[in-house]
């Protein structure tokens, strides 16, 4: 307890509670406490002490676990650049997460950043050697920037940990197709399908593969068998594509146009679908239908030239 006389001569206890001195504190309290303002009026002076984290009472704030689910939010929303801000602020606090670690390498992949990737997928290695997820990440930032080679050497690293590792057979499908060797890619996808028949993904990469060395009925297949399997999810739009330009490699034009329907029903203003729809029409001599598809993509992109071309063709047989 303080007495009022004492208190109005106190600058520094004045500052404590923000006032700019202790004449701006007595002006102030004159005006609050009218009725206890004698030299003998007594006041309370508390004051709060900080105490260590590991001193506080109750349930204590993990700010790392706080930091770390508003980057994965952001992470899975698309936002990387501001993810990557979150990862490297949990980061601060633990240094040596591997997790963290490698969720940042994967902001900084997506964002181009491919130097900085690295490190922090090597720092990670370093406390983690074994880590074949975070070796299969780093194996595909090394091939989103070109560097195929290194990537299947890093590809070999994490099959030697888990050569049954699905998704490390997936991406190492894509780092031989990048490569030129087919018949290895095929191996990896065939592998997968063998540990896990209902694979869709595998389904639809064979596929593409098959259509990619001019094996159409073959991917037709495997293009069925992937959308067996995930039937009315919108992310199939790709794979009704797919199987569209497969069926037009065997000049089933008809059947194709079913298949571009069908993607079209999913993304309704996907150019490309639109496009391989109108070229589907024009194989089929049906030029009024193909412009209106040609007519449809220039207004989503008015700068798609091969659409333009394509309907000044069409314009041309009407």
């Amino acid at each position: 307890m303080i007495k009022f006389s004492d208190l109005i001569k106190n600058d520094e206890l004045a500052r404590e509670e923000g006032f700019h001195d202790a004449s701006e504190l007595e002006a102030e309290f004159r005006k609050m406490y009218p009725e206890h303002t004698s030299a003998e009026s007594l006041f309370q002076v508390i004051r709060f002490r900080k105490l260590p984290m590991d001193e506080w009472e109750g349930a204590k704030i993990n700010e790392k676990a706080m930091i770390t689910k508003r980057a994965d939010i952001l992470f899975d929303v698309g936002k990387f650049d501001k993810s990557v801000v979150c990862y490297s602020a949990a980061l601060k606090i633990d240094p040596n997460d591997v997790y963290l670690l490698n969720r940042k390498g994967d902001n900084l992949s997506r964002l181009g950043k491919f130097p900085e990737a690295m490190r922090c997928y090597d720092q990670a290695l370093e406390l983690e050697p074994d880590n074949e997820y975070v070796l299969n990440n780093k194996a595909i930032a090394l091939l989103n920037s070109n560097r195929p080679e290194e990537a299947l050497k890093t590809s070999d690293r994490a099959l030697e940990i888990n050569d049954e590792n699905v998704l490390v057979l997936y991406w190492r499908g894509f780092i031989f197709e990048m490569l030129g060797r087919f018949s290895d890619a095929l191996n990896c996808y065939n592998k997968i399908l063998k540990l896990n028949p209902q694979d869709s993904e595998a389904w639809n990469a064979k596929g593409n593969l098959l259509s990619q060395i001019d094996r159409a009925e073959d991917a037709l297949d495997c293009y069925d068998r992937s959308l067996e399997l995930c039937l009315d999810d919108e992310t199939d739009s790709s794979t009704w594509n797919r199987k569209g330009n497969a069926l037009m490699e065997l000049n089933r034009f008809n059947e194709a146009v079913e298949c571009y329907n069908k993607a079209l029903l999913l993304e309704p203003d996907n150019e490309i679908f639109l496009s391989n729809k109108g070229v589907a029409f024009m194989e089929l001599n049906q030029f009024e239908d193909a412009a209106k598809c040609f007519r449809k993509t220039l207004i989503i992109n008015p700068e798609n030239e091969d659409a333009q071309i394509l309907m000044d063709e069409c314009l041309e047989n009407l």
